[in-house]
């Protein structure tokens, strides 16, 4: 994985697959304390207190295609590798809960990339899941939520393309608003 997006993905393809049907990402760049922090939030089935004992080892999985689970071993390492820390809490019945440090400014963080493409890519393959987005740099902060624009677009699907072209439009300006000033 390259990018911190590419990690977000990961982990919210696991919250799909644990049946959430709301997941809320939240990237918090905090430059006084030199901190990023991702939250991935889901309601999904969650999971017992051993499993979340295992999840962290790359040789535990529950997906039957292959024998090694790496997404949440490979965040881990790479918020500790960045002076962060990794948080995983999660119970059955309520959902699961991931959330990563980094340094900001620290060599060897991943860069964020393309967040915005990963999720469009989440809301157009899973229209029936609603995504909570919330982006915070220092005093800015935007949100895009899908319960909220599917109030405004009625029967129209959210997957639709002409809504996609508006949540774009809608995410690269308000994260071009909360970018930090040259």
């Amino acid at each position: 994985m390259l990018t911190l997006s590419d990690h977000i993905l990961d982990i919210t393809e696991n919250s799909i697959r644990a049946g959430a049907k709301l997941i809320e990402i939240s990237i918090d760049e905090d430059s006084e304390n030199d901190l990023l922090t991702i939250e991935i939030k889901d309601d999904g089935h969650g999971m017992n207190p051993d499993a979340v004992q295992k999840v962290v080892d790359p040789f535990y999985t529950t997906k039957t295609v292959r024998r090694v689970g790496l997404g949440l071993p490979l965040l881990k390492d790479a918020a500790e590798r960045s002076g962060g820390t990794f948080q995983l809490k999660s119970q059955e019945n309520y959902g699961t809960t991931v959330k990563a440090t980094f340094g900001l400014r620290h060599l060897d963080r991943q860069p964020l990339g393309a967040i915005i493409n990963i999720i469009i890519i989440l809301i157009i393959s899973n229209s029936d899941i609603d995504f909570f987005y919330k982006h915070r740099h220092n005093d800015r902060r935007f949100e895009m939520d899908t319960r909220e624009i599917r109030k405004e677009i009625e029967d129209i699907p959210v997957n639709h393309p002409e809504i996609i072209k508006y949540i774009r439009g809608t995410m690269e300006e308000g994260l071009r608003e909360i970018e930090p000033e040259a």
